[in-house]
């Protein structure tokens, strides 16, 4: 029994790896791309497959190897980043894999950025939310687009969002250009697929945003130089962990939601790369924030300004990017993007009623009077959610004069999760 070699051809242009030449030599079947079998010296004698849809190809490639045929797959780049070799070892092929610079790779060489700190994202066969949400989240991302998932879409979706582009087209051709864009300049351009797209956040001046009232153990776990976070994980839970104690948050009269309800609110909004979540009636912002750290991209809604200077605070001293939009819901509500999850913070029945009716995943909220619980069960089942709920009534350890100690309530606090049916 025979294997698979699959060789990536260098995304930046330099000539094929050195094993590319004997095993093409003694090649009897070779699969790739045109522009890929048209770029290498293919034997005269060895069948080809022009690549299309890949069922073709991994029944040939099979009987190949059943026959001991040495076969040869040609790819752009590293074919095990988001490559062909996902699907040939999922075929339950055997490879050998010689890998070449991929095209994230030369993007960033290109731009002169370094990238390990970097995600890398793919919008290619699948909803482009996922990797529109990475960007919207994360300080440094690499998305590799597809047709009518690219550049121009994922440039709308960012608008709002501090951010710098660069795109990538035509990587290692005479044709190669990278140019920096603004979200709303790539959403107004027209791309050459496929192109390689780099996401980066514009960072936060020193001193902005009210960064005087932020607590000063509120240190953040992770840098942003270069996206890069301290244990070099852009997307991983973090370091510092979740439901901090308030006094990691700047806040005013308590208006906060305490940890030991934000670790139930944080659960069951379920944040993660690739998801948006909505923090309506933010306050202190640290529902959404904690959301951020678990690699969610956040939209934190606050009438007051004031508050929301406190939120856009508290979130650069977590070194996370939280957008914030300053009006009154639920007016303001009707331009947001579309949310995978909602926390209702804050606002009545007429604000739960404009977000049941965007469809979110999941609806969670928190109620202190007990009179405003039934109506919004019932909001939440006439929009076709099964609803849980549970009261959370914490008591915490206070010191005592003479060195006792007692138990100190907090108030009580009603969380509702709605999940759509």
């Amino acid at each position: 029994m025979s294997g698979v070699t699959v060789v990536g051809l260098d995304a930046a242009g330099a000539p094929p790896h050195p094993a590319l030449a004997p095993v093409l030599a003694s090649a009897g079947l070779v699969v790739g791309a045109a522009r890929h079998l048209a770029s290498v010296p293919v034997p005269a004698g060895a069948d080809t497959i022009t690549l299309g849809p890949l069922a073709p190809a991994l029944h040939r490639l099979a009987e190949a190897v059943e026959s001991g045929v040495p076969a040869v797959v040609l790819a752009s780049g590293d074919p095990g980043l988001f490559g062909i070799v996902r699907r040939l070892r999922a075929a339950g092929l055997p490879l050998r894999v010689v890998p070449a610079v991929s095209s994230v790779a030369a993007a960033f060489a290109r731009a002169g950025l370094p990238w390990d700190g970097a995600a890398v994202v793919t919008a290619h066969g699948r909803d482009p939310r996922a990797a529109l949400n990475a960007c919207r989240a994360l300080p440094l991302v690499a998305v590799l687009t597809a047709p009518g998932a690219g550049a121009a879409e994922l440039g709308a979706g960012l608008i709002g969002w501090s951010r710098r582009l660069m795109v990538a087209e035509h990587l290692g051709t005479a044709a190669e250009r990278i140019r920096a864009v603004t979200p709303e300049q790539a959403a107004a351009e027209t791309w050459a697929d496929p192109h390689v797209l780099l996401s980066l956040a514009d960072t936060v001046p020193a001193g902005s945003a009210r960064a005087d009232a932020v607590p000063a153990d509120a240190v953040p776990d992770r840098g942003t130089a270069g996206g890069m976070r301290a244990d070099n994980q852009p997307a991983a839970a973090p370091a510092g962990g979740w439901a901090l104690p308030e006094t990691r948050y700047a806040h005013r009269d308590s208006m906060i939601t305490k940890s030991e309800v934000r670790a139930l609110v944080v659960a069951r909004l379920r944040p993660r790369l690739g998801r948006l979540i909505w923090d309506i009636g933010a306050g202190s912002g640290s529902v959404g924030i904690e959301c951020a750290l678990l690699g969610a991209a956040v939209l934190a809604v606050e009438q007051d300004p004031e508050a929301g200077a406190t939120v856009q605070a508290n979130a650069a001293a977590h070194a996370v990017h939280v957008r914030l939009v300053t009006g009154c819901a639920p007016a303001v509500l009707a331009d947001l993007p579309e949310p995978d999850a909602v926390f209702v913070g804050g606002g009545g029945v007429d604000v739960l009623a404009a977000v049941v009716a965007r469809r979110p995943e999941r609806v969670v909220l928190t109620l202190a009077a007990l009179d405003r619980v039934a109506p919004a069960v019932g909001l939440l089942r006439a929009a076709g959610y099964t609803v849980e709920g549970s009261q959370l009534s914490a008591a915490r350890l206070a010191d005592l004069p003479g060195g006792s100690i007692r138990l100190a309530a907090t108030n009580p606090v009603v969380v509702l999760t709605g999940e759509r049916q």
